[in-house]
């Protein structure tokens, strides 16, 4: 049985939550969602660093290509892939709105060798995601520092508490190619 301490945290966490979720509703949400996956679409690259775990101190380099998904629907596809050394792993995601949350799959989902988003919220900057596989719970941020730069956390939940396991820093990529008039 849970003692009265916990019982009261977790009932103000439930709540916490509720409200939160109560707030993010698609009637008030889904444009400023739509308009946060819009600034976060096309290429970042950057390094990244594995912070925790077995491979702790692992650093690598990422090119990812964001784009809206089609249509009303709101969220985004991502592709490309992480290099370590001559290592090269192609990443994928799609995050899409589902009613009042977001779902969705890194790589090919939690029934392969990826994951599976089975929640989430878009704030002002950044959004939120949960992620699953198996018996492995977290979370990942995508926070947008400035038009130029985001910032990714990927978290395990390790019995009560989220532990931070990679960080990545991605710059938006401009083509470069120069535009002029003809004369």
């Amino acid at each position: 049985m849970f003692s009265r301490p916990s019982l009261i945290a977790r009932g103000a966490a439930a709540f916490a939550l509720a409200a939160t979720v109560g707030l993010a509703t698609p009637a008030f949400s889904g444009a400023k969602d739509k308009v946060f996956f819009e600034k976060v679409a096309g290429q970042w690259k950057g390094p990244g660093e594995i912070v925790a775990g077995k491979y702790k101190g692992t650093k690598f380099t990422c090119d990812l290509s964001g784009e809206p998904v089609a249509g009303d629907d709101t969220g985004i596809k991502l592709d490309g892939f992480c290099r370590v050394g001559v290592f090269k792993q192609p990443m994928s995601a799609l995050i899409t709105q589902k009613g009042n949350t977001y779902t969705g799959k890194f790589l090919d989902g939690a029934e392969g060798k990826g994951l599976d988003i089975i929640s989430g919220n878009v704030a002002k900057d950044k959004v939120v995601v949960g992620i699953n596989r198996k018996k492995l719970n977290g979370a990942m941020i995508a926070r947008l520092q400035d038009d130029q730069t985001m910032n990714i956390t990927i978290s395990v939940k390790v019995e009560e508490t989220m532990v931070p396991v990679i960080g990545v820093s991605l710059n938006r990529q401009i083509d470069a190619i120069a535009v002029g008039s003809i004369k």
